[in-house]
């Protein structure tokens, strides 16, 4: 779930400390600020599978994961949102409750959210230009897609028995293990 909470205009600042006291998350774009909702089990699972293989291949390698408790910020746009996942390779990236220079997002698509998904954070995300890949996971099925920046953003769509190259951080993973003990309803 995607709601607008009270009509009012914050700065980034005003929404900073008012997140940093709430007990629900919340994204802010422009101004405006929006509760996040929990997840299902599939989305849940396949975050937690996709952090757990990622962990485990980047140890050592200098990159970070972050599950969905990190805030991504887009100064120019006056933007923070939370992606389900996001890695930052960049050493100088160090503030302790957002980020700047991600090289990879991911979101598992919720009906509820696939369309910001889809079209607003796929718009605004590539305008931090350290982001080489954003990835979209649905929870229906066996179905990722991929867009990149060195192909302008356009979709790569990938299906079951497939093998993901995320190019960002040089990592070879089967979709299979992203949807392990995923069942689809």
């Amino acid at each position: 779930m995607y709601a607008l909470v009270e009509p009012q205009i914050l700065t980034e600042e005003e929404y900073f400390e008012f997140e940093l006291t709430s007990d629900r998350r919340h994204e802010f774009v422009d101004g405006q600020i929006y509760a996040m909702s929990g997840g299902s089990e599939q989305h849940s699972l396949i975050a937690v599978n996709l952090y757990s293989l990622l962990r485990t291949k980047l140890r050592g390698k200098g990159c970070r994961v972050f599950s969905s408790d990190m805030k991504i910020w887009i100064p120019n746009l006056k933007i923070f949102y939370y992606p389900d996942l996001s890695v930052v390779c960049d050493a100088q990236d160090r503030d302790r409750y957002c980020k700047t220079k991600p090289c990879l997002i991911i979101e598992v698509l919720s009906p509820s959210t696939q369309r910001i998904d889809r079209n607003e954070k796929l718009r605004n995300y590539p305008n931090l230009e350290s982001l080489q890949e954003y990835i979209l996971i649905s929870q229906d099925r066996p179905s990722l897609t991929i867009y990149r920046r060195r192909n302008d953003w356009q979709p790569e769509i990938f299906g079951a028995e497939s093998i993901i190259q995320f190019e960002a951080i040089a990592l070879e993973i089967s979709i299979n293990d992203i949807y392990e003990d995923v069942e689809f309803v």
